[in-house]
């Protein structure tokens, strides 16, 4: 069979590509291993708690994400002003992160040093190190307390990694770029701040968002508008192999054999799946490309009664530094953002454990990782197991890609391949960013230059 376009991977990145692309008119075809669509993103609904097994919100940082909600004709669920609060421990006690001037003032997360010193920030020189990791140039730019005590955290929030090791040019461009473009953190904010915007530029809202019920109500949208009809599941094996200048597909399906052909083929796959996918690569090159380093996560949806929760916890979440020590990287409460996800007098939260930080925990049995939630929640927040309702564990191993001076090399040689093998196109979030709002931005930028082509 003939197709213009075969996408590989049935995540959100490649569902989005075939939305745009049948869209515009191309023939396609999306080929995935699974026996359902939508990667890591899959929501659950159980007695009234709805909770996610993948990615819990999105941040609305591009106006590609806003315009896929428009062309779908759906609205994102905007989260409510709790998720403007946000928690950082520090000496076992919850502090908000702060928001204004007073606050700053006030709050014991950062040092007096620091916050004197990060009024000089618009004053200092911009950095040479084009691989400059986060740590290190949020410790020359505002001072170490504010690595260990909001940095480490966030980056543990969207990471799950470590900010000495992830480079801020390719894990936070937008944060490098302020710095280089405008020579400073604070200035260059406030500069773009007075930039006038086009009308899709303010489409990028910066606000926290989810989709009605959980993201898979996404997921499922895509899927009706391409047409299941156009969605392969349980394609095992699946190769790409180049034949003068069209390609070859091979997978099989539950152990039938079969062959595609296209002009292109759009890959979504994590880098560890490339070796066998792309045979024809060369080896140095695959090794460029598939080493990179995933953190591996534990996902934990916990269903307590909201008796339990004192007031002051009502918030997006808490980030745990690692300073601190902890066996968790962080709790969210997404029933106190959006609404219906919880029944009546009950709260649903999300906890992360592993990461960069505790990979060792990945491999702790089911009741192994049930108990340092029961006394985490009990320790950290005064909810006592007895208050639990459920628990669920999903398990994520390739998780999320770690942004680590490897990947100047590694995007580099996709592009190399890329300009070798014309019509081949390596995606995912193994570049151009890991959030949802990135994976959009990607399917649409593939679109376009193929629409351009």
């Amino acid at each position: 069979m003939k197709y213009d376009v075969i996408i590989i991977g049935a995540g959100l990145t490649g569902l989005s590509t075939a939305f745009y692309l049948k869209r515009k008119g191309f023939n396609i075809v999306v080929l995935e291993k699974e026996n359902r669509t939508g990667g890591s993103i899959r929501s659950h609904n159980e007695n009234g708690f709805v909770f996610e097994e993948g990615p819990n919100t999105g941040v609305i940082g591009n106006p590609e994400i806003a315009e896929l909600f428009e062309l779908l004709n759906i609205q994102p669920e905007i989260a409510n002003s709790d998720a403007e609060k946000r928690l950082i421990l520090k000496n076992n006690t919850w502090h908000p992160l702060p928001s204004g001037a007073v606050g700053f003032l006030k709050t014991p997360l950062f040092s007096l040093a620091d916050k004197i010193k990060i009024t000089f920030e618009p004053f200092r020189r911009k950095g040479t190190d084009p691989e400059e990791t986060i740590a290190s140039l949020a410790s020359r730019r505002i001072g170490r307390s504010f690595v260990d005590y909001a940095v480490n955290p966030f980056i543990s929030g969207i990471y799950a990694g470590d900010p000495k090791k992830l480079v801020t040019k390719y894990a936070l461009p937008k944060l490098y770029n302020l710095e280089q473009n405008y020579g400073s953190f604070i200035g260059g904010a406030y500069k773009k701040s007075k930039e006038i915007k086009t009308d899709r530029e303010r489409k990028a809202t910066r606000k926290v968002f989810s989709s009605k019920q959980g993201f898979s109500s996404l997921i499922e949208k895509l899927v009706e508008e391409i047409g299941a009809e156009n969605i392969i599941c349980s394609a095992e094996k699946i190769r790409i192999i180049p034949n003068e200048k069209q390609y070859e597909v091979t997978f099989l399906q539950e152990g039938n054999p079969s062959i595609f052909t296209t002009d292109k083929v759009v890959s979504t796959v994590g880098a560890h799946a490339l070796p066998q996918m792309l045979p024809f690569v060369d080896d140095s090159d695959m090794l460029n490309i598939s080493t990179l380093t995933y953190a591996k996560v534990i996902q934990v949806a916990v269903g307590v009664n909201n008796e339990a929760i004192d007031d002051k916890y009502i918030s997006f979440g808490g980030l745990i530094p690692e300073k601190e020590k902890q066996r968790i990287l962080g709790v969210l409460f997404p029933s106190f953002c959006f609404e219906n996800r919880a029944p009546q007098g009950y709260s649903t939260l999300a906890i992360y454990m592993g990461g960069i930080r505790n990979p060792e925990l990945f491999n702790l049995n089911d009741n192994a990782i049930k108990n340092i939630v029961k006394e985490d929640l009990d320790k950290l927040f005064n909810i006592p197991p007895s208050s639990i309702q459920f628990m669920k564990i999903f398990r994520h191993p390739y998780a999320i890609p770690q942004y680590e001076k490897s990947s100047g090399k590694r995007f580099e040689t996709i592009e190399r391949i890329e300009s070798q093998y014309p019509g081949l196109i390596i995606a995912g979030n193994l570049r151009n960013g890991i959030g949802i709002a990135d994976r959009v931005k990607q399917a649409y930028d593939i679109t376009e230059s193929m629409l351009r082509s």
